[in-house]
């Protein structure tokens, strides 16, 4: 019998692995991590993350051909193949800090499988990692082997968040880089064989391991592009009246572009985008290609920009203070359909309101009050690193208070920030929710969901991303 062991029972991990034991009984996969509150979490009804159509799949196969569990070395020591699905955190402090991968999660992977190893093992990198991190890794191990075989694999994930379930089901590719010798091969084809009991032979891609590695970067870097193209547009149609969900619909249109990841936002999010871009910035200028470095670059400003155009909107549309004023905020992941709130824009979004003194009422269904206190009080880039290295207990934001109910959130509010697409906010009584505001009323839309004429009959003043200007926002212009 085949074993599969994934280090890292995370968002990657933990999916991926449930999805392998599902479609392979005759493979038996453990997932393994040190944190004993997570794999506590994935072993009961609660599981630590949720995911559409995960817990069904979790439940199928636990305790048959698929176990959590904290004892790392005895899983990896039985495992023909051991998946690596660490955090690869941005570097905080030292040589690249703010752009470079930290990878000391990585390289403590690598030493123990090499120290616990006894046979020959397939070593694959499944978190996001820099270009040429398998050839790092496989230094150590061979350094370290006392005469066992490693070959090192980069199968990247390009699962999307609320469809991961799905992704896995039916993934448009899945990608394998390896060593272009015999032993490479035959890694390789190890492999495929995993993935070939649902993945279409065609869909399973074979690559050297720098294109594996590069491709991951390179596909979140595209979709962020798309994101910040559009957005810019949207600053723009704002200024000119026209409306970008015409214009992006118009786009969209043309097959070579196609209508996918067009809509305008408050910005981008997520534990990928982001931190992957840096990532790509980091590599092209360690290469020498500033110009490369710098075109991606942009990316990101523009996302800045569009978070802290959004901020500057509701201020100013506000007479231009929102000290003391109670505004809503509705939404806190960084996307509908999942609890995450990696680098979600209402992170800046509510920093920026609170700078200017606003009294935050939040509510999103997916998440607790714990992480909105812990995201709004933790620096930069430490999200990203094992909970028992954060911040213990987060000093919490005085002016903020999370609700579990959105008519709680609005009641008495002077504005309402739209900043999550959950599908529940389209069908709110927002009759009722205009009577119990201050009065004038603000709703401002960061996803575009809303019906914004219904909105305007009932008497609400809405702002809406790249859409032409209610005429009392004409008067108040946005400060860039």
């Amino acid at each position: 019998m085949v074993k599969i062991c994934c280090i890292g029972a995370g968002y990657v991990g933990g999916p991926t692995m449930a999805v392998i034991a599902l479609k392979c009984p005759s493979i038996e996969v453990a997932v393994v991590d040190i944190s004993v509150s997570r794999i506590t979490a994935w072993n009961s009804d609660q599981l630590p993350i949720y995911e559409p159509g995960l817990d069904d799949v979790v439940k199928q196969c636990r305790g048959k051909n698929l176990f959590f569990s904290t004892d790392v070395e005895k899983h990896v020591f039985e495992a023909d193949i051991v998946f690596v699905s660490v955090n690869t955190p941005t570097k905080t402090r030292g040589l690249g800090a703010g752009k470079a991968a930290d990878l000391t999660y990585w390289e403590s992977a690598a030493r123990m499988i090499a120290d616990v190893s006894k046979s020959d093992k397939i070593v694959v990198e499944k978190s996001t990692v820099p270009v040429k991190t398998a050839e790092a890794i496989e230094k150590i191990l061979t350094h370290n082997s006392k005469g066992i075989n490693f070959q090192i694999l980069s199968n990247p994930e390009f699962l999307a968040e609320g469809t991961a379930i799905q992704d896995l089901f039916n993934p448009d590719r899945v990608l394998i880089g390896g060593r272009e010798t015999p032993e490479g091969q035959k890694a390789i084809q190890a492999l495929k064989d995993v993935y070939a009991h649902w993945v279409p032979a065609d869909r399973i891609l074979s690559t050297n391991l720098w294109s594996a590695e590069l491709s991951k970067l390179a596909a979140n870097a595209f979709l962020a592009q798309r994101i910040s193209s559009v957005n810019a547009m949207s600053a723009l149609c704002e200024a000119t009246g026209a409306d970008v969900t015409e214009v992006s619909y118009a786009v969209g249109k043309d097959t070579r572009i196609g209508p996918k990841f067009l809509n305008a936002s408050v910005g981008f999010g997520g534990s990928c985008f982001q931190k992957d871009i840096l990532n790509l910035v980091y590599i092209c200028e360690c290469n020498g290609l500033p110009e490369v470095a710098e075109y991606w670059k942009q990316v990101i400003k523009i996302n800045d920009y569009q978070k802290n155009r959004f901020v500057n909107r509701v201020v100013s549309s506000m007479f231009n203070t929102v000290s003391n004023k109670k505004v809503a905020i509705l939404g806190f992941a960084f996307k509908k359909d999942t609890g995450d709130t990696r680098e979600t824009p209402a992170i800046d979004v509510c920093k920026g309101l609170l700078g200017d003194k606003a009294r935050l009422s939040i509510y999103d269904p997916q998440v607790t009050e714990d992480q909105i206190q812990r995201d709004l009080t933790m620096n930069k880039f430490d999200w990203d690193h094992p909970l028992h290295l954060q911040p213990m207990s987060p000093t919490t934001v005085k002016q903020v208070s999370v609700v579990w109910d959105a008519y709680e959130a609005t009641k008495e509010a002077h504005g309402v920030c739209i900043l999550t697409e959950w599908d529940e906010f389209k069908t709110l009584d927002y009759q009722r929710i205009y009577d119990n505001m201050q009065k004038p009323a603000f709703i401002f839309d960061g996803r575009n969901i809303m019906n914004v004429e219904k909105l305007r009959e009932i008497g609400f003043i809405v702002y809406s991303i790249g859409k032409p200007l209610d005429a009392w926002l004409k008067d108040m212009p946005a400060v860039a």
